[in-house]
């Protein structure tokens, strides 16, 4: 079978090809579910975010420009209806059981499993105790390593908005975590713009 481009799926979706919404949802689920679940803290929440960017995908598809890409689009959706949703059920702090799983993947051991857990239980608490503005921006940049003129598209704010938000959400989670609350060895993700 012949892969489609982002652009020939739009199109086709503009169609009413589901078969397109089907390639776009197999392509992007994983990235959305993830954005959106590192956002809510709660995984059934993330679940039917999901749900609903790709149901909207198909709704609004006339309205998509296939010239440009589709990714940002999907990634401003979701970081919407989430915080649509953590106003609506002000909810701020879930543990994120699911993710640790799902970054842990099959083939780690269970020390090494458990180790990843109480590392990722930090971090996350850390995250979740960020700011909305200052969150979506470190999910967005270190989650789903967008630029920061991506974040910036994508969250429609300038781009100066965005290293603000990044720079005193970087300064947060130093701050919280702490050099004497990292494991041996254990750094930041890496603090440069990119």
């Amino acid at each position: 079978m012949i892969e489609l481009s982002d652009q020939e799926l739009a199109q086709q979706l503009q169609k009413g090809n589901l078969e397109a919404l089907g390639s776009l949802y197999d392509q992007y689920q994983r990235k959305v579910y993830r954005t959106a679940l590192v956002i809510t803290g709660d995984p059934d929440a993330a679940a039917d975010l999901t749900q609903d960017v790709f149901l909207r995908l198909y709704r609004f598809a006339g309205y998509i420009d296939p010239q440009r890409p589709l990714e940002p689009w999907l990634y401003r959706m979701t970081v919407n209806l989430a915080y649509t949703w953590i106003k609506r059920n002000r909810r701020w702090l879930q543990p994120l059981e699911d993710l640790v799983d799902w970054l842990a993947g099959n083939g780690s051991s269970l020390q090494e499993h458990v180790e990843l857990r109480d590392d990722w239980d930090r971090v996350q608490q850390a995250v979740m105790n960020l700011p909305f503005p200052q969150r979506v921006v470190i999910v967005l940049y270190y989650l789903n390593d967008l630029s920061l003129q991506d974040i910036s598209e994508i969250l429609d704010v300038p781009i100066g908005t965005v290293k603000s938000r990044l720079h005193y959400g970087r300064l947060a989670l130093k701050k919280s975590l702490g050099a004497e609350g990292l494991a041996a060895g254990e750094t930041l993700p890496n603090l440069e713009y990119k």
